[in-house]
């Protein structure tokens, strides 16, 4: 459908981006997901496309266009279907890399935010941890003064491309004088070399998203020079908070391509199988069902559009982008359930593009704020 947010630039923009991940990412997804990994030299490939620094400065080798830009290349990643694959990139664009460019003085940026954006890094994010997720005042990965740098001790969970970054971007709470178990006051941000003596990566399998690879990393007494503390000290938790906006507009905007390239495999599928001696899709009971999906799908997109609208303007909306993910990941989640079901047992076999679907979405009404957090988060805003 015609849209108002899309002008004709991004339009083509969105039609080269299709085609090429089209023509280069989605044949060889099939062999990561079996591998379990995505090959290193994928980030420079999309590099040379420029789409890993869509938003980010020129200086830094960014592209710096309208938000909007990001807005049709993260639709076009959830169309793929492939949760690991845009699940590494967006981490990688779009939460990593964004303290970077938020927090990062002019040297931080040329060290770790250029060769990030030019794909000869790989960059992670390090806040959860085991007891410590959507509560991040709860973190107690520790960071002790050395010197002239910090000693962390701690352990990370759940950290996307967290085997093979060369860098992440770490949440820590500050050891000066007696250490507060909780609280946001003493959190800072640094960024630590993934090859720094006393890091310890550990691959954590998952449900889903398979060729996306996730760690548990733990820090003991890893030394970080003083020169990689992002912003101010002890100001880590309100960059957290202001990162967080765009880091669920974005989850909000895969799910909506998820959506879409579920429906398409089932509109595919119900119109070439036959039953009682016609197309599924000519039974009033399917075309009924996918009808109210589509009409859900439509729905939630205009909100999601809606919650980039407001950010691109650098409004605060942290409850409508919270309602965004809320609607547009439940929704994902629902529709792949669904859309499997029309599959039959065609759709329950492992290597079904609909199986896939359904494994990778369940993680997105967790992953960035479980929906449960997005409730809280609408009610305090709006009750």
């Amino acid at each position: 459908m015609d849209s108002i947010y899309f002008s004709p630039e991004v339009d083509t923009f969105r039609e080269q981006t299709r085609r090429f991940l089209r023509e280069h990412i989605a044949p060889r997804l099939d062999t990561w997901e079996s591998e379990r990994r995505i090959p290193r030299d994928t980030w420079k490939l999309l590099a040379g496309e420029g789409l890993l620094g869509l938003h980010h400065p020129r200086a830094y080798g960014g592209r710096e266009l309208p938000f909007f830009h990001s807005v049709a290349y993260l639709e076009e990643l959830g169309r793929l279907g492939n949760g690991g694959f845009r699940g590494a990139m967006s981490v990688h664009s779009y939460m990593a890399t964004t303290y970077l460019q938020l927090a990062g003085d002019h040297e931080q940026k040329l060290a770790y935010l250029k060769p990030a954006v030019e794909g000869d890094m790989i960059s992670a994010l390090a806040i959860t941890e085991p007891h410590a997720g959507s509560d991040v005042s709860s973190i107690s990965c520790e960071a002790r003064a050395t010197g002239d740098g910090y000693a962390i001790r701690g352990t990370k969970a759940f950290v996307t491309n967290g085997m093979h970054a060369d860098f992440m971007v770490t949440a820590v709470r500050m050891a000066d004088g007696p250490v507060a178990a909780t609280g946001s006051g003493n959190i800072s941000l640094l960024v630590i070399d993934a090859q720094a003596p006393g890091v310890t990566r550990t691959p954590v399998e998952k449900l889903g998203w398979h060729c996306s690879d996730t760690a548990t990393v733990h820090f003991e007494d890893v030394v970080v020079d003083g020169s990689r503390l992002l912003g101010r000290k002890n100001s880590g938790f309100m960059w957290i908070m202001k990162a967080f906006q765009l880091e669920r507009v974005a989850a909000a905007v895969l799910a909506i391509g998820e959506v879409d390239r579920a429906l398409e495999l089932a509109r595919r599928y119900t119109g070439e199988r036959q039953v009682f001696g016609k197309a599924l899709a000519g039974h009033q009971v399917v075309r009924h069902r996918l009808a109210e999906l589509m009409s859900h799908a439509e729905a939630a997109r205009q909100l999601v559009y809606h919650a980039a609208w407001l950010h691109s303007r650098g409004k605060l909306a942290m409850s409508e982008c919270a309602m965004a993910k809320l609607r547009a990941t439940e929704l994902a989640v629902d529709v792949a359930g669904q859309c499997l079901q029309l599959f039959g047992g065609h759709g329950y076999l492992a290597d079904a593009p609909i199986a896939r679907l359904f494994r990778d979405t369940r993680l997105d009404t967790i992953a960035g704020g479980a929906s449960e957090i997005m409730r809280e988060i609408i009610a305090d805003t709006d009750l």
